[in-house]
């Protein structure tokens, strides 16, 4: 009813001691539809040269930034081949071979770790990187040869969410991959304060563990495959219901609406069904407290204060039914909740 998969009570309970909540970039905190803005040649390239090469190169890849510049290039109708051989680098890039050449796609990274020089594109990149773009570098047989630049918007409501999240006194990071400035610049639309950035996707685990050991209750919130293992490892791992089943498996509670106010409604209902655990069990302990011994007959005799009463067995039956039905509708009032955003 309110677009929350929760797979068991323990992720409920946990999620009301929530101290802190990391949002993965790409596809979580942004639309995951990413396009292409720039493309900028180095040397004596051209830009469509450069894109064709780029785009035949992730012409067999799922990744979203390989098929935005594939989208591209067909879109200026330029012709593709597939790669001669393909080889994807977690947190990096890809190498592969396209029209007889060796190529490397990706983030600074890449380049460093390949010994190729970028210093002809330095400005340019420190420029799209301060508008919140992704740059994904080109070298073909060792040389840069362009700047392809990706840029993906904001989720609708993102900045809601996390507006209420900081509102409920929760802390609200960002794990990403991308370079600093990218991930800087989305987060100050999404209102995000803390941005943990260039994580490759083996050490979000570790970056998950660090949170855990300074005391914080984590909820990591992802959608992709590189996201499993940190929805694993926190105290509460919400998946989105788009993502990938590897990610809806590791995460304990999935948002069916891939609306991301569900992660506010799902803290919300925690909170309210533990309150409303508590107020079950405060009137269950006070009224058999108060009960049981009228029933057990401490005041047949009237030896205390002179009063003298006993209880009539149908009527204490009675009572100890109305006793279970008003935690049974106290409990039902859950039905009613809507979360506040």
């Amino acid at each position: 009813e309110n677009g929350l998969l929760i797979k068991g009570g323990e992720y409920l309970e946990k999620a009301h001691k929530l101290t802190t909540v990391v949002f993965d970039k790409t596809g979580t905190l942004t639309k995951g539809t990413p396009s292409v803005t720039d493309v900028v040649p180095v040397g004596a390239y051209q830009a469509d040269e450069v894109l064709r090469i780029a785009a035949s190169a992730e012409s067999g890849s799922e990744h979203p930034l390989g098929a935005a510049m594939v989208r591209s290039a067909r879109e200026r109708n330029l012709p593709l081949d597939g790669p001669e051989s393909f080889e994807a680098i977690p947190g990096l890039g890809i190498r592969a071979k396209v029209f007889g050449h060796p190529i490397l796609l990706g983030n600074r990274g890449l380049m460093a770790m390949a010994g190729v020089g970028i210093g002809g594109a330095d400005a340019a990149l420190s420029r799209f990187e301060a508008d919140g773009k992704t740059d994904m570098l080109l070298a073909v047989d060792g040389q840069l040869a362009g700047v392809i630049t990706v840029a993906d918007t904001l989720k609708d409501h993102a900045a809601e969410a996390v507006r209420a999240l900081k509102a409920m006194g929760i802390e609200v990071l960002m794990l990403t991959g991308d370079n600093r400035r990218t991930a800087e610049a989305i987060a100050r639309q999404a209102g995000v304060d803390r941005v943990i950035a260039e994580v490759l996707p083996g050490q979000k685990v570790e970056r998950i563990k660090e949170l855990q050991s300074q005391g914080k209750i984590v909820a990591m919130v992802g959608d992709g495959i590189n996201d499993a293992p940190a929805l694993a490892q926190a105290d509460v791992g919400i998946a989105l219901g788009s993502g990938t089943d590897v990610a809806m498996e590791a995460g304990g509670i999935v948002l069916i609406k891939d609306d991301l106010r569900d992660v506010v409604a799902a803290i919300q209902l925690s909170r309210r069904t533990v309150q409303k655990i508590r107020q079950n069990l405060f009137w269950a302990f006070f009224y058999n407290t108060a009960l049981i011994p009228l029933a057990a007959g401490i005041l047949a005799t009237g030896a205390i204060l002179g009063l003298r009463f006993v209880l009539n067995p149908i009527i204490a039956g009675g009572a100890m039914g109305f006793s279970s039905v008003s935690v049974v509708m106290n409990s039902m009032t859950l039905r009613r909740f809507k979360p506040r955003i």
